[in-house]
């Protein structure tokens, strides 16, 4: 599957490509300035993207906003260019520094967190084998998305075999070994609806798995 990381990562190269091809002019024999049309055809993509992986509050977006407020009736000088450019550049770097995935992770864990929540507040209920089906959905994506960011292949393949691929590649060691090997278990039991296989143990068990499995990895 095609990550978040890896379209983001492709989407500043492009955008790399797209502001290095934009023409400068020569102004009044003394300075250059960017062509209009290809500049804010840029400008306006790189805005968008920077936008969407730092988000407003980020230095990245607060400057190249204000680099952008600068520019009067629409001359773009090689100086003021250079400033957008150099605060592109540094976004970039942190996309293909690995920023995204740390971005996608964070959330990920957030997402999972508030299922693990949902998941706890139903076996606090007596309802366990809702607790069971909550926590096994969020313990299984939590482990192909660890798998598929650690160069694992993920696509079909089962909870089983992907706690497999972790272990074998040492990417889960220790009691989180021992305890994953039991998880597949609960999982096709919970899935497969067979109720009658699953106990508040087993519900308490997978919760506390992917607690610390999302510590951990996320």
């Amino acid at each position: 599957m095609s990550s978040v990381a890896e379209l983001m990562s492709n989407r500043f190269q492009d955008l790399e490509r797209q502001m290095r091809a934009i023409q400068m002019h020569r102004f009044h024999d003394h300075d250059t300035r960017a062509d209009p049309e290809q500049f804010y055809a840029w400008a306006a993509s790189a805005h968008a993207a920077i936008q969407s992986v730092f988000g407003t509050n980020s230095p990245y977006y607060q400057a190249f906003q204000k680099e952008l407020s600068t520019i009067q009736n629409n001359c773009v000088f090689s100086q003021c260019f250079e400033s957008i450019r150099g605060v592109f550049i540094g976004a970039k770097a942190d996309v293909d520094q690995g920023y995204v995935l740390q971005l996608q992770n964070s959330l990920t864990g957030e997402v999972f967190g508030d299922l693990v929540g949902l998941s706890k507040a139903a076996l606090k209920e007596s309802h366990h084998s809702v607790a069971c089906v909550l926590a096994s959905a969020a313990l299984e994506d939590a482990l192909k998305r660890y798998a598929s960011s650690n160069g694992i292949v993920v696509d079909g393949q089962t909870m089983e075999d992907v706690g497999n691929a972790l272990k074998s590649k040492g990417l889960v060691s220790g009691a989180q070994k021992t305890l994953l090997s039991a998880m597949p278990k609960v999982r096709n039991a919970a899935m497969h609806a067979d109720w009658e296989k699953l106990t508040p143990q087993d519900a308490g068990s997978v919760i506390g798995f992917v607690e610390q499995f999302l510590l951990t990895n996320f």
